[in-house]
């Protein structure tokens, strides 16, 4: 099976190092990639928000299966272009990508769901945020306010705080550039991020995990797209995660179903887990970055098949997925400056060996590589619990030799300390 993975992140490296393992798949391409994925995959440069060049690529290559890693293609339809000419394509239709998209229709399907989620209210007109803010903020008895960009934001689009005048001032920000606000209550409880592959009302889960999107250590500083993730959660029983598979992610599955919009790829449910139980945070339409890195890791079962099976309606004739005992954690190096621009153009020194993917990076005409982007790279490490894995990871980590960069020195220590309790 020949398989191409669009995306340029350490998702998509880590996509090609799981696919690689896979007994079935003889060859791997990527579009457009980046200097770690270089040496797993033959590399193709194209516009991959245009559907029309995607599928043009996967005729000419070869490709038996697509695997669509970022969002905004999916959002674009892109999927819907590559089935168009007959080629296998593990991601949802533009239709049912609108569960990303837009976080208004995401809230109209956990409704019609029947789907514990924020009570949430869309402003569209600066002339009524200041009483939806009331509405929504401290004083309604919530924690914080919680401001969404209603499309996508690349995971920077949401602000959470007590602060009314900076909640306002991103509110106010996003309406001034045309984008609709969502307003919601806060979620109070550890958040939970579990990967399901659907095909249609078929659902198999991945291992719950835990990212971590605050630039700081102690959930600290603004947004980011994510600065690392474990898996699987210590604290988290198992009949908890069969809850939110049986009562959250396979209803939304049949109501994507029910309009006519059947969801087949990688359905992402963020929840928090509250004292009333888990409660969506959002939705997502493909793999999450960091935390397909450290899931992934531990994936024991041939992920191309897998994929294959719900791209073409097969996934309820897979077996049972297989794990690796132990634990994963993902810890994200980042560029000067990020989340604000970041700098690039940095020589990377120590970015070698499988615990290392990449992100934001390039390779010069004279061989090194060097930063192109806010993420640049992703650390993998693995042990047999939690403190194991966190201890192989920051080893490399403290390896790497990137001018500027910064990481985060607390990913999964308050799981393997005993510190997140429900």
């Amino acid at each position: 099976m020949h398989v191409l993975v669009i995306g340029s992140g350490a998702r998509e490296h880590a996509l090609l190092l799981a696919l690689q393992r896979d007994p079935q798949v003889d060859a791997l391409s990527i579009a457009p990639g980046n200097a770690g994925t270089a040496a797993l995959a033959t590399t193709y440069d194209v516009d991959i928000t245009s559907g029309e060049a995607v599928a043009q690529l996967a005729t000419e290559i070869g490709a038996d299966l697509v695997v669509i890693g970022p969002e905004v293609p999916l959002v674009l339809g892109v999927s819907d272009a590559v089935r168009a000419a007959g080629v296998a394509c593990f991601g949802p239709t533009g239709a049912a990508a609108r569960i990303e998209g837009s976080k208004a229709f995401a809230k109209d399907v956990m409704t019609a769901a029947g789907v514990r989620t924020a009570l949430s209210e869309v402003v569209d007109n600066p002339a009524h945020l200041d009483a939806a803010l009331d509405r929504f903020g401290p004083p309604a008895g919530n924690r914080a306010w919680v401001v969404k960009d209603d499309g996508l934001a690349a995971g920077k689009g949401v602000v959470v705080t007590d602060d009314r005048t900076l909640a306002r001032a991103h509110a106010a920000g996003l309406l001034d550039d045309g984008h609709p606000v969502l307003l919601e209550s806060f979620l109070d409880g550890p958040e939970v991020s579990l990967f399901c592959v659907v095909d249609g009302d078929s659902v198999v889960p991945l291992l719950p995990a835990q990212d971590f999107k605050r630039v700081g250590d102690g959930d600290t500083g603004p947004n980011t797209g994510g600065m690392g993730a474990y898996a699987p959660l210590p604290w988290l029983p198992a009949e908890i995660t069969a809850a939110i598979v049986e009562d959250i992610v396979k209803p939304v599955a049949a109501e994507l179903v029910r309009r006519d919009c059947a969801f087949s790829g990688l359905l992402y449910a963020g929840l928090a887990i509250t004292p009333d139980g888990p409660s969506v945070v959002e939705f997502n339409c493909r793999f999450g970055d960091p935390e397909t890195q450290a899931v992934l890791a531990l994936l024991e079962s041939p992920l191309g098949q897998l994929l294959h099976a719900a791209a073409t309606g097969r996934l309820a004739e897979f077996p049972e997925l297989r794990w690796r005992d132990g634990a994963a954690v993902t810890v994200v190096v980042a560029a000067e400056n990020y989340p604000a621009r970041p700098r690039i153009g940095d020589v990377i020194v120590g970015a070698e060996g499988e615990k290392v993917l990449h992100a934001g990076t390039r390779r010069n005409e004279d061989g090194t590589i060097v930063s192109c982007g806010g993420r640049v790279l992703s650390v993998v490490g693995v042990g047999d619990d939690l403190t194991a894995a966190c201890a192989d990871c920051y080893t490399t980590v403290e390896q790497i030799r990137l001018p500027g960069s910064h990481f985060r020195r607390d990913i999964g220590q308050a799981a393997a300390q005993g510190r997140i309790r429900l």
